[in-house]
């Protein structure tokens, strides 16, 4: 793993360096969710650290441009962008299919003029928010912001995303009262079940221990900002795997699951898919596969929460929520709605841009719904979770679940690779069991909602 406190640019520290440090003295750990994290963390020095060894690791602080072969073009479902386009090499590309979105660091700063990309995850993010936000709270929260984007959204996607679903929110509603009856508010919630938000060095170190486990230490960059609108994001920057964490969404009780989110599926699943025959746009359109959402961001939501004592589904069913009643509203009408369940005004600031990004008049009902496919994949995977072959299903890399049947006989599996955590399977579904129980959701309801 390589980690890099982006976006800003800092000195490389060497392996060698590292090494050196490692035989100094060292602080007492403590162990939290299956981490060994420093009790008392030095000061972040903003250095771009590599904790990656071998000679990978080696060829990557030369300036080597050349990355883990296969893993150079990893694919996820969030996005229909291509990159690298220029190239005449297909293996230097991101396929519409569903690629890591591409990143620029300089579209990180509102005030910058960044270059025309077709990334959805860039496009999307508005170059004014933080005037807006400003005006937003200084009218007590009346003013409906006006967005302004760095260029002209697609008005396929924003079609693609216009329409919101109503199937699940009863769902949705049932967990959030859930969650609210039995912490009094969402910011005792957070606190009693998230723990501490953690410093630069503890996410590191929780990240490289991760890492470990799932042996793909020196395959991914690892980024810190505070310029997220999610928890973190699965992106490719030049070519290589970059994860980057919102600090400000850090817990020292969730980070393993957002790992388990998006290196532990998203990640493993896209070095599967590299392996076979389905890989790329058009050889999805050869075997007629389904969009690999909802199963994709439904798995990896899940895994976020499976080994919680207590995995409440909060966050998928909050933006089901709102995404469903910004459909029907203006910004300020669903920022003061969302107060029945965030008391933080900046919590529910950041629920009300998600679900009007692509928006230029936010005062207008409207919505961008993608948020919605977290709640959707959970509930459609526990309803089929007892046929479902969850081993395959990783194996075969970015497919529905669906298909994972009809792909069987041709699926390659030689050299695929299982996130650690599903190893136990009879442990993996005894959590799922216990995710439906604490959501108060029974199969009866499912299957009724989901008929086959």
């Amino acid at each position: 793993m390589v980690v890099d406190a982006a976006p800003q640019a800092y000195n490389t520290m060497s392996f060698t360096s590292l090494k050196n440090n490692d035989a100094r003295p060292k602080k007492k750990t403590t162990q939290m969710n299956g981490f060994h994290v420093y009790s008392q963390p030095g000061p972040s020095r903003g250095l771009s650290r590599s904790l990656s060894s071998g000679p990978v690791a080696q060829r990557r602080l030369s300036g080597c441009s050349m990355y883990m072969g296969t893993c150079s073009w990893m694919r996820r479902s969030e996005s229909t962008c291509t990159l690298n386009s220029s190239s005449g090499s297909s293996r230097g590309r991101m396929r519409p299919a569903g690629s890591l979105p591409s990143i620029s660091k300089a579209a990180v700063s509102d005030n910058k003029a960044v270059k025309r990309t077709s990334c959805l995850l860039v496009a999307l993010r508005p170059t004014n928010v933080e005037q807006e936000r400003e005006k937003f709270f200084l009218s007590n929260y009346n003013y409906n912001p006006q967005f302004q984007y760095q260029e002209p959204m697609s008005l396929s996607v924003l079609e693609k995303y216009s329409q919101a679903s109503n199937q699940f929110v009863v769902q949705a509603l049932r967990i959030l009262n859930t969650v609210l009856n039995k912490y009094g508010s969402y910011e005792n919630f957070e606190s009693m079940t998230g723990g501490n938000l953690l410093s630069k060095c503890q996410i590191w170190s929780c990240c490289r221990r991760y890492m470990q486990k799932e042996s793909c230490s020196g395959e991914v960059v690892v980024q810190l900002t505070e310029d997220l609108l999610s928890q973190a994001v699965m992106t490719n920057e030049n070519s290589r795997p970059t994860l980057t964490i919102n600090l400000l969404g850090a817990r020292q009780h969730w980070l393993e699951g957002m790992l388990r989110h998006e290196i532990g599926t998203h990640y493993l699943r896209g070095v599967n898919d590299a392996h076979q025959s389905w890989h790329g746009s058009e050889n999805r359109k050869e075997y007629g596969l389904k969009p690999a959402n909802p199963t994709e961001e439904g798995l990896a939501s899940l895994h976020s929460v499976l080994f919680r004592k207590h995995p409440y589904l909060w966050r998928a069913a909050l933006l089901y929520y709102t995404i469903s009643h910004a459909a029907t509203c203006s910004f300020s009408a669903l920022f003061n709605d969302l107060q029945q369940f965030v008391e933080d005004p900046a919590v529910r600031w950041e629920y009300c841009v998600r679900a009007k990004r692509g928006q230029k008049d936010t005062g207008q009902p409207g919505c961008f719904s993608k948020d919605q496919v977290y709640l959707d994949g959970i509930i459609r995977i526990l309803r089929h979770r007892h046929t479902i072959d969850f081993h395959m299903l990783t194996s075969l890399g970015k497919v529905a679940f669906e298909d994972v049947e009809r792909l069987r006989p041709f699926a390659q599996l030689e050299n695929t690779r299982l996130p650690h955590f599903m190893r136990d399977m009879e442990k993996y579904y005894h959590h799922l069991n216990h995710i439906m129980e604490m959501n108060q959701l029974s199969d009866e309801e499912l299957q009724s909602l989901l008929p086959d």
